[in-house]
């Protein structure tokens, strides 16, 4: 009924339509005080992956600790998003698909999806908007909805001053891996107003092109912050010690094993594309080793857990699943873990916070993969890589990803511990780099929150930000 109401109005021929984006403006009030008129927040919040559905659920319950009006959240995520009280729209896992080619197969449902979402949007009315990462469904879906908004609401409401809601988006896109990805900036100001970043440089690059930002740190840090708050301190720096031994003992694997880690994934295109290389790679090292187990780590998407259960029945050596959601069995499989063998991903620097050497991989659709070696101006692929620009993690990337590299690789980073101590020194350097810059937490707004000092997460000062972030007029 929305749509049907916004191109009747569209089409009529004796309204200016460049007259209505003008009466259309976003917001230049924050919006704890749109709440304060309204006596409750709103929040629509956007997430497509199993990463981003952490982030955005650590974000509501920021959110929720620092707000002082009642908030209600609407729109796509997964299951830790729905425990914070997400109203959803439709499931996450419909909209989780990566790559250009891999996307056509699902363009009919990825429409439908994206229409749902602006829809569900303008019948919520948000003082806010959130998007996070999953930029192809997150930026179209943005772009439509303050496109759409401006006749919508103009036409709705007869031109009395309605306003847009702020427009976030958490995980700046990599524009600084592609040529040309800086220039792409500029069109985001059209549809964004605020950016968060994980990265140290995206901030003053962002700003640089006219987009506003913030650099909050990167949000697996709070991995740490979540498994060590009952000890309050951050003693050991950033790192993670899980329990190898009860790990061990519970899932009976024994002291003399040698135990991979395998993370093959969170989207179903990813995961049954990585998933068979993992396992032929397992198979030709398994007469290497007396004993060789390996863990995969079960991404919390339900068409992966499937398609994993599927996959085990023919696994060439022992097998463990250990499933997502949990930040504390996966850190004790990882401490249990001689190496990890990674789909290319965040995962990267969650096996720097568990100080395990690892190897990352990736492939995609060839026609993928062209455009990839076209447009790519870096030469590595994993966060760790790119900060330190050394290739500290060894990557098997697009037609060298195969499972006798794979295998090779392994064996190095199994057997010679000068490999693997060069990963694990140069872990507290890429973390630090990636922790909250100081200049955000002595921030006056965060210093009025009187936080202990574990409570300046990512989290918090994208919460915080989103509170009182109004656009200048």
């Amino acid at each position: 009924m929305l749509f049907r109401t916004m191109w009747n109005f569209k089409g009529r021929s004796n309204v200016s339509f460049s007259w209505l984006v003008r009466s259309f403006s976003v917001s230049s009030k924050a919006p704890i005080d749109m709440a304060a008129k309204d006596g409750e927040l709103r929040v629509f919040i956007v997430s497509g992956e199993v990463s981003g559905d952490t982030i955005g659920s650590r974000l509501m319950a920021s959110l929720k600790g620092i707000s002082p009006f009642p908030i209600r959240f609407a729109g796509v995520g997964g299951s830790m998003m729905f425990k914070q009280g997400l109203k959803h729209v439709f499931p996450m896992e419909d909209i989780a698909v990566m790559g250009i080619w891999e996307l056509l197969p699902h363009l009919t449902k990825f429409r439908m999806r994206l229409n749902e979402a602006i829809e569900a949007a303008f019948l919520f009315h948000p003082h806010v908007v959130v998007t996070v990462d999953s930029k192809g469904f997150s930026f179209r879906f943005l772009k439509k909805l303050r496109e759409t908004g401006e006749i919508l609401f103009a036409a709705r409401y007869n031109h009395q001053g309605l306003v847009s809601p702020i427009h976030h988006h958490f995980v700046a896109p990599s524009f600084w891996a592609w040529k040309g990805g800086e220039a792409r900036l500029k069109g985001l100001t059209e549809f964004v107003d605020h950016i968060f970043c994980i990265l140290p440089y995206e901030e003053e690059v962002c700003r640089s092109n006219g987009l506003a930002a913030t650099f909050v740190g990167h949000p697996i840090l709070e991995d740490v912050l979540e498994l060590t708050l009952e000890k309050n301190t951050l003693q050991s720096g950033w790192k993670v010690q899980g329990n190898c031994e009860d790990f061990r003992s519970k899932h009976g694997i024994g002291s003399g094993a040698t135990v991979i880690s395998l993370l093959p994934g969170s989207r179903l295109q990813e995961v049954t594309r990585m998933l068979p290389i993992f396992s032929n790679s397992v198979e030709l090292l398994k007469n290497s080793f007396s004993e060789l187990t390996t863990i995969i780590h079960v991404a919390s998407n339900q068409h992966v857990k499937d398609y994993i259960n599927r996959t085990v029945y023919n696994w060439p050596v022992s097998v463990k699943l250990i499933p997502g959601g949990s930040p504390h069995l996966k850190y004790d499989a990882l401490s249990a873990s001689r190496v990890a063998l990674c789909t290319s991903g965040t995962v990267a620097v969650e096996m720097q916070l568990a100080r395990i050497p690892c190897l990352v991989a990736y492939r995609a659709h060839f026609l993928t993969e062209w455009f990839i070696r076209w447009k790519a101006k870096i030469p590595y692929i994993s966060i760790p890589n790119i900060l330190l620009d050394s290739a500290i993690i060894p990557e098997a990337l697009l037609q060298a990803c195969t499972p006798a590299k794979l295998a090779s690789l392994l064996m190095e980073l199994i057997l010679d511990e000068g490999l693997r101590e060069k990963q694990i020194l140069a872990a507290e350097k890429v973390l630090t780099l990636l922790s909250p810059p100081q200049k955000i937490i002595n921030n006056p707004v965060l210093q009025d929150l009187r936080l202990k000092s574990l409570d300046y997460t990512p989290s918090m000062i994208a919460a915080s930000t989103i509170l009182h972030y109004a656009k200048p007029r």
